[in-house]
């Protein structure tokens, strides 16, 4: 290995070694669960809404689009806008995941405080705190344990944001594989065009 390849390593081997250890972290009994949760959420025709602000709306964003990308039902909860109209979007039969890195953001909380009078509304809670207002509120939740944000001060949503695409995604894959989903008939039509289009078109 020359002197760049290894100057190019340590950029990322203290955040390698984080994020590993932060995933490692996750109670897989909680993963399951939440998966499984998910996949009986969409085959009773209902979908999975994910809610969150800050630097986790395009993690959220990315999540939504990646599901219906595969065809499946999901939707975006800004946790600021859902007060002004857009908790409408959340009906009895849905699940939605809370995305907060503290468990205790004063708008989260209200917003379980709401979905929580919302009969049949399944709720989770995705964050980084064994204890908090909401952690210690909700039945239904998936912990993650990080050691650092990996920036100066330990405060910027760094390593956080990561792990939560990382585990939003994986959600994504592992309900792909459950529900049987295919390529020609679930995914294919979606990407008429560009990059994936043009690919898909010689398959």
């Amino acid at each position: 290995m020359n002197k760049e390849d290894k100057s190019r390593l340590d950029y990322f081997e203290e955040d390698e070694k984080i994020i590993s250890h932060a995933l490692k972290s996750i109670r897989m009994e909680e993963m399951k669960s939440l998966i499984t949760e998910c996949e009986q959420t969409l085959k009773a025709g209902h979908k999975i809404v994910v809610s969150g602000l800050g630097k986790n709306v395009p993690i959220c964003d990315k999540f939504v689009g990646t599901m219906l990308s595969l065809g499946l039902d999901a939707g975006f909860l800004h946790t600021n806008s859902a007060v002004h109209g857009d908790m409408g979007m959340v009906h009895s039969g849905d699940l939605v995941i809370i995305l907060t890195k503290s468990g205790a953001t004063a708008e989260s909380v209200y917003l379980v405080s709401l979905l929580k009078k919302r009969q049949g509304v399944t709720l989770w809670l995705l964050s980084f705190q064994e204890h908090s207002r909401l952690a210690d509120c909700m039945e239904n939740k998936l912990i993650i344990h990080l050691e650092h944000e990996g920036d100066l001060w330990n405060i910027v949503p760094n390593n956080s944001t990561t792990l939560n695409l990382i585990v939003l995604q994986k959600v994504a894959m592992e309900l792909s594989k459950r529900l049987g989903l295919e390529l020609e008939k679930d995914f294919k039509p979606n990407h008429p065009g560009g990059a994936i289009g043009e690919t898909l078109k010689h398959e």
